[in-house]
């Protein structure tokens, strides 16, 4: 399954960098101007997930396989972007296809880094950003309603409900709120979400420091958590540099280097884990002595569904779900273990999967 986060930012604030840093390449120019990122840069990166290892170890499997994520680094937007300023049309439509949004925010002095607004105000770039998304979904909004009149006439149902929902998301924009404050019902989910609003996806704010205070943070990040906070948001501190001459080490020095940094793991680590939360995403593991691999699902999957990851004919010809919690799988030794003691479970058609999972499925072919 694909799923997209987009970085995206005001120029000059480290976006590339740290996408460079994701993707352990250095296919996204970075660069000290404006608008150095022209095409969209994608980059899947795994999903770090200490309980593969642990998994595979009991299983004796021969390799590894993590789930992954993908980040599109997306050029810098300005003030003006709604209404084509810069590159600004292009690269709305790409974060349009991104699932989750996130954000870079220069908390950081540098007089060598110029800064497109000429001062530093992670709260205020911010600001910028969101004011540009929402102008561009308030005008996409109106264009749709008033396209919508002609269906409307004819007592077209579908439109009914576009017509509801695009009207919910008009009065919060109006009012200088993004469309993802809108209380949406379940029913409603897949018609909000093929309207595809840039203030609808989940975001999560990048705090870019400098390596002094990649492990606390500083006063600006500081301001960051407490805008992420009255949001309902969330927010990472991650110092782009640091990323990135981690990202060239190989993986013997890693741990060493992030010691003498004074930080306990990777902020890329902490990013990547941020971005899986805010789609709502699961693990579930298939092990065995020839590979333990882990599954990406959005939560509340069903196991058919959940089985359909793997391949079309497991969730056409589904019939069981072997299941076996992980911390039942790694106490008990493994998938007989678990059984002896009872800690295997044959589940049907209507059980929701759960984190951490280990399941082998029963499928008529």
């Amino acid at each position: 399954m694909g799923f997209k986060c987009g970085i995206v930012g005001l120029p000059n604030v480290g976006k590339s960098t740290l996408f460079n840093a994701l993707t352990r390449t250095a296919a996204a120019q970075a660069a000290n101007f404006p608008f150095c990122t022209i095409e969209p840069n994608v980059g899947d990166v795994a999903v770090p997930d200490l309980r593969m290892e642990k998994l595979a170890a009991v299983a004796g499997s021969k390799t590894i396989i993590p789930t992954r994520l993908t980040f599109v680094d997306i050029a810098g937007l300005v003030k003006g972007a709604s209404k084509g300023e810069g590159l600004g049309n292009q690269f709305l439509a790409n974060i349009r296809e991104c699932d989750a949004i996130a954000h870079v925010l220069r908390c950081f002095e540098d007089g060598d880094v110029t800064h497109v607004e000429g001062r530093v105000d992670p709260v205020a770039d911010a600001e910028t950003i969101e004011t540009e998304l929402m102008l561009a979904d308030l005008d996409s909004v109106e264009r749709r309603l008033a396209n919508l009149s002609r269906k409307l006439r004819g007592g077209d149902k579908e439109a009914e409900t576009q017509d509801r929902l695009l009207r919910a998301a008009k009065a919060a924009l109006d009012q200088g709120r993004p469309a993802r404050t809108v209380a949406v019902a379940d029913e409603d989910a897949k018609p909000w979400a093929m309207l595809q609003l840039l203030t609808a996806k989940p975001v999560v704010y990048v705090c870019n420091v400098d390596e002094a205070h990649a492990a606390e943070g500083n006063a600006l990040s500081a301001k960051v958590f407490e805008m992420a906070a009255r949001e309902g948001a969330s927010a990472v501190v991650i110092s782009a540099a640091i990323e990135s001459e981690l990202s060239q080490l190989p993986d013997d020095e890693r741990d060493e280097f992030l010691r003498e940094m004074g930080l306990e793991e990777a902020g890329l680590d902490r990013l990547i884990r941020a971005g899986y939360g805010l789609l709502h995403l699961i693990t579930y593991f298939t092990v065995g002595p020839k590979e333990t691999r882990a599954w990406t699902i959005p939560q509340g999957t069903k196991a058919p569904q959940a089985a359909g990851v793997i391949h079309g004919d497991f969730e056409r010809g589904f019939i069981r779900a072997e299941t076996i919690a992980f911390d039942d799988y790694v106490t008990h030794g493994g998938e007989q273990g678990a059984r002896e003691a009872g800690r295997a479970r044959l589940e049907g058609k209507e059980y929701v999967v759960a984190d951490g999972d280990v399941l082998h499925f029963r499928f008529n072919t």
